[in-house]
């Protein structure tokens, strides 16, 4: 109660603002994966980054009233001091490529007057399954076994939710290095011996390409995810190029248009990017790249590495989250 008092009171008091204009323009970048009228529906396989539809409308109701929604493009050249941006500019992203990106936030977003950029991975829309996060975790969630053996010999008791999320973890750590077909091999193995894999018509969730497609023609950015959603940070330099130029040149052709921004992955270890993946996404022909690293995306900053804000699960969350971040502080 006295945590939240005390940011209604600095809301209130516009000393976030003061500090914001000190500090100079800069653009916040939110991240955004899915948004459903009941996530607790796709709990066991998305997880905690879904949000409500009411609340997600919410939010953007809110970008279009106290902020200046801009798009990526226009950020981009900000960064490259080539264009100005007004005073709290924000940014919408969605990572993944989730089907109520189109049906839900597009014509929210829409309504509201809020420009996005959507970066999907190439092997979920292709083949109309979930990123394999969300894959090991509804195997780990939903399995009936109450222990398992890992590949090192390690026993892990899964009586409890929180020991199913801590092996869940583990295994995330160690699939999130690996390239394309050895990456799909264990986790495939883990399925198997879980006894657990996503119904094939979880696949209905994630976009196809006419979808993409269309949401290009309405306005909208796509980007690219990589082909498969590893740490490109943990990758030898080969793979590392192989999911950034391969997935832009399936989307390219498919969607018929230029694919010129990117978004690192980051299902697990931290960083998720480094300056070797920065090269890498330049060689491939990114104009930019977004992080989930905390912050926003100033003049003169690298456009390979650009920051992002978490938008919390609640209009006032993300309103506090933007106007300490404007403020300099990391959220």
């Amino acid at each position: 109660m006295a945590k939240s008092g005390l940011k209604r009171v600095l809301l209130a008091g516009g000393i976030l603002k003061i500090a914001a204009r000190l500090l100079g323009k800069g653009a916040a970048i939110l991240m955004y994966h899915s948004v459903l009228d009941d996530p607790s529906e796709v709990r066991d396989s998305l997880g905690q980054m879904i949000h409500s539809r009411q609340v997600f409308q919410g939010q953007m109701e809110l970008l279009a009233r106290e902020y200046h929604p801009v798009t990526l493009d226009s950020v981009a050249r900000f960064v490259r001091s080539e264009q100005d941006l007004p005073q709290r500019s924000v940014v919408v992203t969605f990572d993944d490529g989730y089907t109520d990106n189109y049906e839900i936030a597009m014509p929210i977003m829409d309504q509201a007057g809020v420009p996005g950029a959507f970066y999907a991975t190439v092997d979920c829309i292709e083949n109309r399954r979930l990123p394999w996060p969300s894959r090991l975790r509804f195997a780990f969630f939903t399995t009936t076994k109450a222990e398992w053996r890992d590949e090192h010999g390690k026993i892990w008791s899964l009586k409890t939710a929180a020991e199913r999320n801590a092996c869940y973890l583990a295994m995330c750590d160690q699939v999130a290095p690996l390239a394309a077909g050895m990456q799909e091999e264990l986790v495939t193995h883990i399925e198997s011996d879980l006894d657990r894999a996503v119904p094939s018509e979880y696949g209905q969730r994630m976009m196809n390409w006419d979808q993409l497609r269309r949401l290009m023609e309405a306005g909208h950015i796509v980007g690219s995810h990589t082909m498969t959603h590893p740490n490109l940070a943990f990758l030898g330099a080969s793979d590392a190029s192989w999911e950034l130029v391969e997935s832009k040149r399936q989307m390219e052709s498919r969607l018929g248009r230029k694919i010129v921004h990117f978004s690192y992955p980051c299902p697990a270890l931290s960083p998720n990017w480094s300056e070797e993946t920065e090269a890498e996404s330049r060689k491939a022909g990114y104009e930019t790249a977004v992080t989930t690293t905390s912050g926003l995306a100033r003049r003169g900053g690298n456009p390979l590495a650009l920051k992002r804000v978490r938008p919390t699960k609640t209009v006032e969350g993300l309103r506090w989250n933007l106007e300490t971040a404007f403020a300099g502080r990391a959220v």
